[in-house]
């Protein structure tokens, strides 16, 4: 028996085969065995009558019987309903929650005041689904509370993660109370004077760290000020003059390379399969032209020539946007073989899909304030898709690429420099500053 799609009101159909309608006088029907992992089916019959005994009944649901998740994971194939009675009975399938996006996703308040934010429930296509309860709560309510509805109070100075959960998944926002500008918490300066297991390297920019830098390039533009870092610290300043395209940047190579002679933050013998690094960043206030195009990217130098295997870029491109991108790039074959033959060789890349962030860092409402930027990389085993790359801001997930092969088989180096870097393709609009401090590279997350 063939089976039309029927949308049925009220009631989301965004699943595999979503409907099947039961023609009148049909004296038993099996449903469809269905290969979708999610979604719960509801039966309807229209008009409204009674459910005859052959059905296998669970708690009534609107007008119609609930038939469960098992149906559609195909759990229960036949699931048989004598029809005679009715005019037709659609099956539907309620999608469930895939993901719920918090917003803001970061915001400060001062001790007394409020800040509204809303969740939004989402299917796994990124569709919003209406209708869902969703949960609040804060990590830290001797800081930060939030009501029912998400009206975030701020009650005393520090910060607190306030989570939003529907269907078993959840979204949060980061919430500082007090401190100028809503920055972090000021004891992040002298931060590298107590690492954490893992850190490769630091630098808070408390001490002069800029010689021991694989690159440092641009020093008129990119400098060490006392004042302009995190909680009135030291930190690096880029500034851009009207039209300038690059602004300076900070290369540092890890584990072995190709190269012979450079500066490492380590004894140069690992091979890195995984990296995280960690950039607080801020924009003068007033900043114009968005995001800018270049930011931070992790490499995997293959050959003495600088041929790249594997790229993790962290950008805002195009710029207007706001927002910052992953942008993963292959230098190999699927199996491993490197097809780059220089740094940067875009022609010979293979580009593994954009994913991006969903917080404005450069709009007019968030500029002038410190964010906390962490990226992680993942390579992926050799044969094998399941590379990751994904970032978070002040400590919530931004988005992510999963299933990556990053570089096929290749193994005869890993993740072996990070770069920080100050780059418009177009430069800069305007005469303008941004700001850089405390970053950490390291095998283990590193947190804000």
């Amino acid at each position: 028996m063939s089976s039309t799609v029927s949308p049925t009101p009220g009631i989301s159909s965004r699943c595999v085969k979503p409907s099947w309608v039961i023609p009148r006088g049909v004296a038993g029907w099996n449903l469809p065995r269905e290969s979708s992992s999610t979604g719960t089916c509801i039966a309807i019959s229209s008009p409204p009558t009674t459910w005859l005994p052959s059905w296998p009944r669970r708690e009534p649901a609107k007008r119609g019987l609930d038939l469960g998740v098992a149906v559609v994971r195909g759990l229960r194939p036949l699931a048989r309903l004598a029809a005679t009675a009715f005019a037709q009975v659609a099956v539907s399938c309620r999608p469930p929650v895939a993901r719920v996006v918090a917003s803001p996703a970061w915001a400060a308040v001062q001790a007394g005041q409020t800040v509204e934010l809303t969740a939004t429930p989402q299917d796994v296509s990124g569709n919003p689904l209406s209708g869902r309860v969703v949960t609040w709560s804060s990590n830290n309510p001797s800081a930060v509370t939030v009501n029912g509805s998400g009206l975030v109070s701020g009650i005393a100075a520090g910060r607190a993660i306030v989570t939003a959960t529907s269907g078993g998944k959840s979204g949060t926002a980061a919430i500082t109370v007090g401190g100028e500008g809503g920055g972090p918490d000021p004891s992040l300066t002298n931060e590298c004077a107590t690492p954490t297991p893992g850190w490769i390297w630091c630098d808070d920019f408390e001490q002069d760290r800029l010689g021991r830098y694989t690159f440092y390039t641009d020093p008129g533009s990119l400098m060490r000020v006392a004042g302009v870092g995190v909680g009135g610290s030291y930190g690096m300043r880029a500034r851009f003059a009207a039209g300038q395209v690059q602004a300076g940047s900070l290369w540092m190579a890890m584990g072995r390379t190709p190269m012979s002679g450079w500066n490492k933050a380590d004894a140069g013998t690992a091979n890195y399969r995984e990296m995280y690094w960690r950039m607080y960043l801020r924009t003068q206030p007033g900043w114009l032209g968005g995001s800018f195009y270049k930011l931070s990217r992790a490499m995997v130098f293959a050959t003495a020539n600088w041929a790249q295997a594997a790229v993790a870029h962290v950008w805002g491109d195009p710029a207007a946007t706001n927002t910052l991108q992953l942008d993963p790039a292959r230098g190999t074959d699927a199996a491993g073989n490197v097809l780059t033959t220089s740094y940067n060789d875009g022609a010979h890349f293979t580009w593994l899909g954009t994913a991006y962030g969903r917080t404005p860092l450069f709009d007019a409402s968030h500029v002038g304030q410190w964010y906390c930027i962490e990226a992680h990389v993942k390579l992926n085993d050799a044969g094998q898709s399941n590379g990751v790359f994904e970032y978070w801001i002040n400590g919530a997930l931004e988005t992510q690429k999963t299933g990556l092969n990053w570089l096929g088989a290749f193994s005869a180096y890993g993740i072996n420099t990070v770069m920080f870097e100050n780059y418009n393709n177009y430069g800069s609009p305007v005469a303008q500053d941004r700001y850089i401090d405390n970053i950490v590279v390291s095998t283990q997350r590193v947190g804000c």
